[in-house]
Formats: C-alpha cells, sequence, structure tokens
C-alpha cells in the first residue's frame, strides 16, 4: 500500500510515458503493456529489471495447483499508520478473468523479490521514471495477487455453494427415492390385495362351479346307482335261477355218478360171485373125478393132485414177484402213498365234476381264475397285504356266483403255479394258504394234491430209473416231473430249480403257524414228512435238493417245537445221508453236499430265515407279546 501512495505522489506523464495505466485495463492488455515497457526499459538500460527472466519455464515442472504466489514479509506486514491511512483510500474492486495462462510459480516470486532488493538502492540514482514505472509494477503485481485470493475465494465458494447444492439434490433425490419406495410398497401392497380378492372371487365361483356339478353328478349317481341297482336285482335273479339250475344239474350228475359208481360195484360183486360160482362147480367137478379115480389108480392120482397144487403156488410167486418190482421202482412209506393217492383221487373227481360243470352251464368263470391269479401274484411279506389277499380270497371261494368246486381248483393249481415266480415270498404265501384253508378246509387236500401232480418228493417219494420198468430215460424223466417243450424234455438244473422252488413252498407251509388259527398241514405233517423221507428214499440229486430246500424253510420252527428229537434227525442227516452221498463220487453233488453241512455244523437252524416275519404293523389292534418278536403272529 505504501508503493500506491507514492504512485499517487508521483507525476502522471514522464518523459512521454504515461505512469498511470487505464483503470480499465485488462490482463491481457496490461501484459502486453508491461512487456512493451520491459523491452523498452531493457534497450535504454542495462541494469536488470524486475521483470527480466532469469529462468525459462520450459523445462519446469507445473504444479499441480492452478499457481502459487508469495509475498515478502516487507509487503505483507504494514505498520498500523499505513492500515488506517490506507483505511481512507477506495479499494479497487477486483474483477474476475481466466487465469488459466497464467504462469505464477515460486522461483519467479523468489527472483522477483531478489531484484527488487538488489535495486531498491539506485532508486535515486536511477531516476524519477523508473522509480515510479518499478512502484508502478510492483502495485500492479499486488493488485493482482488480491485478484487471484479475491477469485480463489470466490471459486472455494462457489464449491462449496455447489457442494451444498449437491448434496441437496442427492438429500431430494434420496427423500424422493424413499418416497417412490413407499409408493411402490403401497401399490405393491394395493395390487396384492385385489390379487387376493380377485383370486378369492374365482376360487369362490371355482367352488360354487364344482358344488354345482358335484350336485348334478350326484344326482345322475343315484340315477345310475338305482338303474344299477335294478340291473343287478335282475342279474341277481337269473344268477339265482342260474345257480338253482347248476346246482340241480350238479345233483343230477353226482346221482349219474354214484348210480354209475354204484352200477359199477354191483357188476363187479356180481361178477366176482360168479366167479366164485364157477370155480366152486369146477372145484367139485374136479372133486367128483378124483374120487371116481381113486380105486383105480393111486399114483395117478398123486400126480395129478401134485399138478394141481402146483399152479396156483406158481401164480402166487408171479404175483410176489412183481409186487417187489413195483417195490424197487417206486421207494416212498405206504402211509405216504395212501395219502397221496386219496389226494389225487379227489382232485381227480373235482376236475371231472367241473369239466360237467362248464359243460352244462353258459356262464364263463374265467374271470374268476384270472382274479385268483392275480391276487396270487400280489402276495408280498408285508402283514396288511398277506391279510387283505386272504381275505379277498375267501370272499371269492365263498362267491355264490361261482361254484367253490371251481373256485378252489383255481386257487390250489394258480398257488403251486406261483412257486416258480421269481418273486413269490414263500412265507407270505404259507400264512395266505393257512387263512385261505382255515376258512375252506377242503381246499388243503387239493392244494397238496396240486402239490404231488407237480413234484414227487413232496409225498415224499422217489422213482428209481429201471430199464425193465421204463421204456427209455425220457419216460423216466417224464415220470419223476420233467416238462417237454416243443418235443424237447427240460434239462436237469432247471428241473432242480422248479423242484427247490417247490420245495421251499411246502416247507414254508409246514412252518406256519398264526396264532389263533389252525394249520391243518402243520409242523406235525412236517416232521412226518421228514421222517418218511429218511426211512426210504435214498441219497441222490434229487432228494439232497428236496431235502436242502426243506430244512431252509422248516428247520427253523421244527428244531423249536421237537428240540433234540430234530437234532437226532440232523446227525442222522449228517452221518449217514451225507456219506451216501459221498460215495457216489459224483462231483456235482459236492456243492449241495457242502451247503447241508454247513446248515448243520454251523446250527443255521437256531437262525430265523429271512422273509419268515412279515413287515410292517400288526394284521390286528392286538400287539404281540414284547417276549416273542421274532413269531409274526397275528389274530
Amino acid at each position: 500500500m505504501g508503493a500506491f501512495k507514492l504512485a499517487l505522489r508521483c507525476p502522471q506523464k514522464v518523459h512521454d510515458i504515461v505512469v498511470d495505466p487505464e483503470p480499465n485495463w485488462s490482463f491481457e492488455s496490461l501484459s502486453s503493456e508491461l512487456h512493451s515497457l520491459e523491452k523498452k526499459l531493457h534497450d535504454s538500460c542495462s541494469v536488470p529489471v524486475p521483470f527480466t527472466k532469469v529462468q525459462s519455464r520450459k523445462g519446469v515442472k507445473r504444479s499441480p495447483m492452478a499457481f502459487v504466489m508469495s509475498l515478502s514479509n516487507e509487503e505483507t506486514e504494514l505498520s498500523e499508520s499505513e492500515r488506517e491511512e490506507d483505511h481512507d483510500l477506495s479499494m479497487v474492486t477486483a474483477k474476475r478473468f481466466n487465469c488459466d495462462d497464467l504462469y505464477m510459480s515460486d522461483s519467479d516470486s523468489s527472483d522477483y523479490e531478489l531484484a527488487f532488493d538488489a535495486q531498491s538502492y539506485l532508486m535515486d540514482e536511477v531516476g524519477l521514471v523508473e522509480s515510479a514505472l518499478f512502484e508502478r509494477s510492483h502495485e500492479h503485481h499486488l493488485q493482482v495477487q488480491e485478484d487471484i485470493r479475491n477469485q480463489l475465494s470466490a471459486i472455494e465458494t462457489e464449491l462449496m455453494t455447489e457442494q451444498e447444492k449437491s448434496a441437496s439434490a442427492f438429500a431430494r433425490i434420496e427423500k424422493y427415492r424413499e418416497a417412490r419406495k413407499e409408493l411402490e410398497r403401497k401399490l405393491d401392497t394395493h395390487y396384492q390385495r385385489k390379487i387376493a380378492e380377485a383370486l378369492d372371487n374365482h376360487l369362490t365361483a371355482i367352488q360354487r362351479d364344482h358344488e354345482l356339478k358335484s350336485q348334478i353328478e350326484e344326482r345322475r349317481i343315484r340315477s345310475d346307482a338305482a338303474h344299477e341297482e335294478a340291473k343287478r336285482k335282475e342279474r341277481a335273479f337269473h344268477e339265482e335261477r342260474s345257480r338253482q339250475e347248476r346246482a340241480r344239474a350238479e345233483a343230477e350228475a353226482k346221482l349219474r355218478f354214484e348210480e354209475a359208481k354204484m352200477a359199477a360195484v354191483e357188476a363187479e360183486r356180481r361178477a366176482a360171485k360168479e366167479a366164485a360160482e364157477k370155480e366152486a362147480t369146477e372145484a367139485s367137478k374136479r372133486i367128483d373125478a378124483v374120487a371116481s379115480q381113486q380105486e383105480a389108480a393111486k399114483p395117478q392120482l398123486s400126480a395129478d393132485s401134485s399138478n394141481m397144487n402146483l399152479q396156483p403156488q406158481g401164480s402166487g410167486s408171479n404175483r410176489t414177484k412183481k409186487s417187489q418190482t413195483t417195490g424197487d421202482v417206486v421207494r416212498a412209506a405206504q402211509t405216504a402213498l395212501t395219502l397221496e393217492q386219496g389226494r389225487l383221487l379227489k382232485l381227480k373227481e373235482l376236475e371231472e365234476a367241473n369239466r360237467t360243470l362248464i359243460m352244462t352251464s353258459n356262464m364263463d368263470f374265467s374271470n374268476h381264475e384270472r382274479h385268483i391269479s392275480r391276487l396270487i401274484r400280489q402276495i408280498r411279506g408285508i402283514k396288511e397285504n398277506v391279510r387283505v389277499k386272504a381275505s379277498e380270497l375267501v370272499k371269492i371261494l365263498k362267491n355264490p356266483s361261482c361254484p367253490q368246486s371251481i373256485s378252489v381248483a383255481a386257487f390250489a393249481k394258480k398257488v403251486v403255479s406261483h412257486c416258480e415266480s421269481p418273486d413269490n415270498a414263500v412265507f407270505a404265501c404259507g400264512h395266505v394258504i393257512v387263512l385261505v384253508t382255515s376258512q375252506v378246509p377242503q381246499a388243503m387236500d387239493l392244494l397238496l394234491a396240486e402239490f404231488h401232480r407237480a413234484c414227487i418228493y413232496t409225498v415224499p417219494k422217489h422213482i428209481v430209473y429201471s430199464k425193465s420198468a421204463f421204456e427209455s430215460k425220457e419216460a423216466y424223466y417224464k415220470d419223476i416231473g420233467h416238462r417237454e417243450d416243443g418235443g424237447k424234455l427240460e434239462s436237469v438244473k432247471d428241473y432242480l430249480k422248479r423242484l427247490e422252488s417247490y420245495m421251499k413252498l411246502y416247507g414254508a407251509l409246514v412252518q406256519t403257524e398264526v396264532q389263533g388259527v389252525p394249520n391243518i398241514h402243520g409242523p406235525k405233517e412236517g416232521w412226518a414228512w421228514l421222517a418218511r423221507f429218511l426211512n426210504v428214499l435214498p441219497a441222490n440229486m434229487y432228494t439232497a435238493v428236496a431235502l436242502n430246500a426243506f430244512l431252509q424253510t422248516a428247520g427253523f420252527v421244527l428244531f423249536r417245537k421237537y428240540k433234540s428229537q430234530f437234532t437226532k434227525m440232523l446227525h442222522i442227516i449228517l452221518n449217514d445221508f451225507l456219506n451216501a452221498l459221498r460215495e457216489r463220487e459224483d462231483s456235482e453233488l459236492n456243492p449241495i453236499i457242502l451247503e447241508i453241512q454247513s446248515y448243520i455244523e454251523d446250527n443255521k437252524f437256531l437262525q430265523e430265515p429271512e422273509g419268515r416275519s412279515l413287515q410292517g404293523q400288526l394284521l390286528s389292534s392286538v400287539m404281540v407279546p414284547e417276549s416273542e418278536p421274532s413269531r409274526g403272529y397275528y389274530y
């Protein structure tokens, strides 16, 4: 400010050079004017002036800031008196200008200060013009610095204003976003409420429609039911009439069969009586002839008597030989053969009666047979399944729409044929057989007859091959149960596989124990089968497979029931039966020998067979006591 006051006291024009510049100069005009003055001073004076560049700006690294200004302490620190003097002076208003091209640095400022200090002592000698010019330049420099400060302050203020505006804008945006979210939430809630209302109305309409349809369907069902009831009554009437006709036909057929049987018996009795009378007449004639010749020739009489005695002896010898031959071919206990013949005779009579009934009746009973076969195939090792299937089979066997003889025959046949199925659950099937035969007892003998027809070892019985008894090996194989398919007999391996399946089901049947339900062919019959088997049957591949399959399924229950007696049986098998198999010296018998030996020596008869205990819940509401968890009994 001292320089500024000095400039005011200086003359306005020195040596035709205007000391006071134009007050409205721009920065570019001022810069050009300073350059011209600098050039003039440089030409007229050899002393360096303050604006002489000491260092080139080329190569100088610019600061990231726009510019840097430095002031000396002399310029910035003013005395209190000078500040009071300057208070009265009018301040020059700083104008905003673009200073992008202005280059100011610390080095320039320091150069200027050095130059000023160096030349300050030459002011009196240089002259008034130079002093005024220097003072004016210094004042202008301060003014520029002040303008730059004002500009920076304005920029900072503007920046802060912009920041406040940005913050305010961001706040408004955030507020708008929150308001928008709230609006969207309200709209979404409203839209969901509308959807819920529409859905509720739609479901109500659907429910109303379904109720209407159900009413219509209910009326139609009632109408159909009434129609079906009428048809059922009509059908029942026709069936009852048909049943009466069938019963009458059966009675007539049975009566004819009985009459024919009685006629045959009467004819046989009559023939026997006539033969006896004839034989008595002939004997009396021979006696009379012998008596008349006694006196004539005694030796001749003795010879004739000897010839007469020889003939009956020869006939008895032939009959004994034939009987012995039959006993050598068929190996079975006499009681077992008697039971087999009685069961097979019942089955044969039933089949003949069924054929007659089918021929005389116009009804088709194949649907009942297919239904029985389907139920047997669906038997599984689950208690509820066993109960349901047994109940349905009993209903079919007692259904008056189909003669019981046909249903029982189909049941026995389908059960035995199901043995060959790979998914046959033998223990579950044994439970079904016991439950059904407890309600229909006559089905057991027919079922056993089907067993005997399919597998002779269920008797037990074995047929020994003999060239004198059989025409060929093929005839023998057919007699023991080999099947013929396309003129070719099945292999021994396939026959043994079927034999094993039959014996497993037979063993499962005799070991089945159902609490509260009697087993007509139970463990007692299984014990009798084992005794007859070991007493009569020889040891070979067929009997070994049958015995092993029977022990696998029935051995557990037989040991639990007979204890030490069954153990003695096992010792007989181990010491006698297996030794007899080994004596055959057949390598194919080794696997079955090892299997039976392992069963006995490893005490596998103490372990319950897999699948014996039916799975699932009990078939009745009465629980089995916890002391017998392995039985699987039910009411």
